[in-house]
């Protein structure tokens, strides 16, 4: 069983990303009253990408060559430790929400010395507002991940599955305010609305987008593709929140790929409801994640140690 999780693992890393955005693109054409692209786009315009040749600035070195495989190949080895498909992780170790959190770190940093690379201040200005927002949503993450995994009683990454069972109704209050906390996560890591619009190119507020503007051909399809299965680790964080463990291994897969589309289905009709903040206020609504990382934190010491 522990190979067909593995091998589910590795093709929903692979795979679900295009379906996931498909499934976002299809939902806000929806709402607009529109018919749409095909569910299958994604996957379509980043086959589209690979046969393209790169275009490549004179003023860019070494590192941002390197940079789109080193961002692509760290996210999907971060996917290794996450908990994906049934709360099964690939390689499980103690603490390993640490080793996943300095992966992705690691991502970030190639992510941003590749826009400052380009010796373009546009990109810098992106490069810039990622990393601002960056070190607000870190300490957030780990607060939040760290105080569910001490009070599952185990280091593991994959003990967040028995949050619940483990705690009861006090577990469902707890479980709640997190999976809130990682969808507005999801929406700043992933540069989705209010935090950033990912289609557009012309305004001075964007952030990811600005940073990749450089990018082209194979370059960009590794990029979007690995913000792509970044989105879908996150969707998987959630989804494992809330999915009981004591279902048998179909319901399991079928609750999980079901869960994924509610996710997608939600974030299109955010991003279908409201408007991009003005960059002033983009502050105010990340540190509504760190204010819950905070709740969390104390409901979890009272639980532990008492009033």
């Amino acid at each position: 069983m522990n190979i067909l999780f593995t091998l589910l693992n590795i093709l929903i890393l692979l795979f679900a990303p295009f379906f996931v955005l498909g499934i976002i693109k299809k939902t806000k054409a929806f709402w607009g009253a529109r018919k749409g692209v095909s569910i299958f786009q994604p996957l379509y315009d980043t086959v589209k990408l690979f046969k393209k040749n790169r275009v490549i600035s004179s003023q860019t070195s070494w590192i941002f060559d390197f940079a789109p495989c080193v961002i692509f190949t760290t996210t999907l080895f971060a996917g290794l430790f996450a908990p994906i498909l049934g709360g099964y992780s690939i390689i499980n170790i103690e603490c390993s929400f640490v080793v996943f959190s300095y992966i992705l770190g690691l991502n970030k940093f190639f992510a941003l010395i590749s826009a400052l690379d380009c010796a373009s201040s546009f990109e810098g200005m992106g490069a810039s507002r990622e990393a601002c927002f960056t070190t607000i949503v870190e300490p957030a993450f780990f607060m939040i991940l760290g105080s569910a995994i001490v009070l599952s009683g185990n280091l593991s990454f994959s003990s967040i599955l028995n949050l619940i069972s483990q705690t009861g109704s006090f577990g469902i209050l707890l479980v709640a305010i997190i999976c809130v906390s990682l969808f507005i996560m999801l929406l700043i890591e992933c540069s989705r609305v209010p935090v950033d619009d990912p289609t557009t190119h012309l305004e001075l507020t964007m952030i990811h987008e600005v940073m990749i503007l450089d990018n082209s051909g194979v370059d960009l399809a590794l990029i979007t593709w690995a913000s792509g299965i970044k989105m879908v680790i996150l969707m998987s964080l959630i989804t494992n929140f809330i999915i009981p463990t004591n279902l048998s291994n179909g319901y399991i897969i079928l609750a999980f790929f079901a869960s994924l589309v509610i996710l997608s289905i939600i974030l299109a009709t955010l991003e279908s409801a409201i408007a991009r903040l003005r960059m002033s206020h983009v502050f105010e609504f990340i540190f509504v994640m760190n204010s819950l990382a905070l709740v969390v934190a104390s409901l979890v010491a009272v639980r532990i140690y008492g009033v």
